[in-house]
């Protein structure tokens, strides 16, 4: 009997002893998680247990934003050309580069007698010129312009000062130029690339269709301008 008991208690220690082993307890603590994990999946709704099945969801790919609108510049000038002094000094203060500088002076030499439409239509001639093609590619080599011993404008070469000393002449003449230069529309000579006073008759003047006639002006466009 003692034997036999001692049998069984060594094969109770043995019993013991392999519990407290890591492997043996590991085992138990994995065999406890799975059952928790059961009980909480049986717990979920189909339509959990499909989102776990399936995985994660792939994001979706970033949309690409649309190209940038470019805004559509302003005119710098109102729409609205009125050939009037108040229309005129409603208008952004002038300035600007050698161009500017070349127009207004011509206006000034050439024009500054004439009423307002007058001087606009001097403006266009210049600028009708300038964009033929069959002219130099500035506006102010149009506006110096020489040949056959003359000036394309006579007061480049009259041998007269050219300060402009009259200021408020200087201003209409300059702000004119501006407007202009800016892109007003050139309504009042029909594409006329010259003019003359009523008091002389030039040569060309017999050849060109003659476009327009304001105040002591007479405007003519050159054939193929």
């Amino acid at each position: 009997m003692a034997l036999a008991a001692t049998a069984n208690q060594a094969a109770a220690d043995i019993a013991v002893s392999s519990k407290n082993a890591p492997s043996g307890q590991a085992g138990l603590q994995m065999t406890a998680l799975l059952g928790f994990e059961r009980k909480g999946l049986q717990r979920l709704s189909e339509g959990d247990l499909g989102a776990i099945a399936s995985g994660p969801a792939k994001a979706e790919p970033a949309l690409k934003a649309p190209p940038a609108v470019k805004k559509k510049t302003e005119p710098k000038i109102d729409p609205g050309l009125r050939y009037s002094d108040a229309w005129l000094a409603a208008q952004p203060a002038p300035q600007g580069g050698a161009d500017w500088q070349c127009l207004t002076e011509a206006l000034y030499f050439e024009a500054r007698g004439e009423s307002l439409e007058g001087q606009f239509a001097v403006a266009e001639v210049i600028l009708n010129r300038f964009e033929s093609g069959l002219y130099p590619r500035s506006v102010c080599a149009v506006i110096k312009q020489r040949g056959s011993g003359s000036c394309a404008f006579s007061y480049v070469c009259d041998g007269i000062s050219d300060q402009m000393r009259d200021r408020t002449s200087r201003d209409r003449a300059a702000r004119i130029a501006r407007v202009m230069l800016d892109g007003a529309p050139r309504l009042l000579t029909d594409g006329a690339t010259h003019f003359h006073t009523r008091a002389v008759k030039p040569s060309w003047s017999r050849k060109f269709p003659q476009t327009a006639a304001i105040g002591a002006h007479i405007f003519y466009r050159q054939p193929g301008a």
